[in-house]
């Protein structure tokens, strides 16, 4: 994969807010409109990866100044699975609510496990 630059980053994470921001008010939604935190856009469950999920929270060109764990913290309240599949799944497309809900699944597990790298603890859940 060709490396972004540093403008094109900052272009992507403005853009998933927008996406973030037009989702709720969608009445179908499907893979493909989906904000997912990676540098390049997955087309399936395989490709969200941790080191991909990794490099696009902790990118130095992520917009405001919160710290890294804030910023995990935020990309898992949109994510976590409580929230996820109560608010958004159901607006899936039938036929791809099993592919988004397991790349979901897989992009709060990758967060889970980067802010426990970065507590030294999984127990700052959340919350923490």
């Amino acid at each position: 994969m060709k490396q972004l630059t540093k403008e094109q980053v900052i272009k992507l994470f403005e853009d998933h807010e927008l996406r973030w921001a037009t989702l709720a008010n969608l009445d179908v939604l499907s893979w493909q409109l989906f904000p997912w935190p990676m540098l390049k856009q997955p087309s399936d469950p395989e490709q969200v990866t941790y080191p991909e999920v990794q490099a696009y929270v902790l990118s130095p060109h992520h917009p405001g100044d919160k710290s890294q764990k804030d910023r995990i913290k935020d990309h898992l309240r949109k994510w976590h699975p409580d929230r996820f599949e109560t608010k958004l799944l159901p607006k899936v497309r039938e036929d791809e609510r099993e592919k988004v809900k397991e790349g979901a699944g897989a992009v709060a597990r990758h967060l889970n496990k980067l802010l426990s790298s970065l507590s030294g603890s999984a127990e700052n859940g959340l919350f923490g």
